[in-house]
C-alpha cells in the first residue's frame, strides 16, 4: 500500500489531504500507515536547540540534486520543507524511486555517519530547507542524547522494512497491478474532488510515475492514454484525474502484463 509518512500533526481541511506532511512510499503494508514518528519528535526543546546548533541549514531549488549514489558519505540531511526524492540507478541508467521524503524525515541513510559512500541519491522534488547534521557531530549527539539515537533507529527500521516491500513488490505484481495501485494511493495522498472525479493535485509526470513503478515514460503514457480511453481516468491541464476507482481496485487485484 501506498502510505502517507505524518511528519507533522494538526488539523487539515477535509477536502484537500496532507501532501505536503507525506512521505510517499510503494508498499502493501497496511500496518505502516503513518510511518515512523519525525527525527526530532521525543527531544526536549534543550535537545533540539543542541542537535540544530550541530547542523548546517542548506536551501535547494527543485531538481537540486542533495547527494549523489557513489558519492562521499557524511551525515544525514533533516528536511525542514519540501520534498526530497531519493532514487537508485542502475548500470545501465535505469532509475526506480525509493521514497519520496517530507517534513520532519531525515535523508542520507542507510549509513547516518561517516565513512562510506552513498548507495543511492536524493533531489529536491520541489524547493526545500534541509539541515545538513555531519556524521562525526551526529555520532556524538547520539552518544549524549538517547531520544535521538532511538529516533535515527527507528527511521532506518522503517526505511528498511518500505524498501524490502517495495523490492517485493517489484518482483510479485505486474506493472499494471502496480501502477492501478499507486494511483488508488495518490487519489488518497492528494485527492481533491472535481466534477469529472477526483483530481491528483501534485505535480508528478509520466516519467515520475514510471520511476515509482518500474517501468518507462512510454509504457506509462500509452498506459494513461489507454484508461482514458475506457473512460477510467481523465487528462486535463497536465493533471490526471481519475473517475473510476472501482476499475482501478479490480486492475490491482487482478491485472496480468
Amino acid at each position: 500500500m501506498l502510505q502517507a509518512a505524518n511528519a507533522v500533526r494538526g488539523a487539515v481541511p477535509p477536502a484537500v489531504r496532507p501532501a505536503s506532511s507525506s512521505s510517499l512510499l510503494l508498499t502493501e503494508n497496511q500496518q505502516w500507515i503513518g510511518g515512523p514518528p519525525p527525527l526530532m519528535d521525543k527531544l526536549s526543546p534543550r535537545e533540539r536547540e543542541l542537535v540544530l546548533k550541530q547542523g548546517r541549514r542548506k536551501v535547494l531549488n527543485r531538481g537540486q540534486t542533495l547527494f549523489s549514489q557513489g558519492g562521499k558519505h557524511d551525515g544525514i540531511w533533516l528536511i525542514e520543507s519540501g520534498r526530497i526524492r531519493v532514487f537508485y540507478t542502475s548500470p545501465l541508467g535505469r532509475e526506480i524511486t525509493l521514497a519520496y521524503w517530507h517534513v520532519g524525515n531525515f535523508v542520507g541513510g542507510p549509513e547516518v555517519f561517516e565513512g562510506t559512500v552513498h548507495q543511492w541519491s536524493g533531489v529536491a522534488s520541489s524547493n526545500c530547507s534541509v539541515v545538513h547534521l555531519p556524521g562525526k557531530e551526529l555520532r556524538s549527539l547520539a552518544a549524549e542524547i538517547p531520544n535521538l539515537a532511538i529516533g535515527l533507529i527507528e527511521g532506518l527500521t522503517f526505511k528498511g522494512k518500505c524498501y524490502s516491500a517495495l523490492a517485493q513488490m517489484l518482483g510479485t505484481r505486474s506493472i499494471t497491478q502496480r501502477l492501478a495501485h499507486l494511483l488508488l494511493h495518490l487519489v488518497e495522498l492528494y485527492g481533491v474532488e472535481d466534477a469529472d472525479g477526483t483530481v491528483i493535485a501534485a505535480a508528478f509526470t509520466h516519467a515520475d510515475i514510471a520511476h515509482m513503478v518500474g517501468a518507462t515514460r512510454q509504457w506509462v503514457t500509452i498506459s494513461l492514454k489507454r484508461m482514458q480511453e475506457k473512460g477510467i481516468v481523465l487528462t486535463k491541464r497536465s493533471q490526471i484525474v481519475v473517475c473510476r476507482t472501482d476499475v482501478l481496485e479490480e486492475m490491482r487485484g487482478q491485472a496480468s502484463d
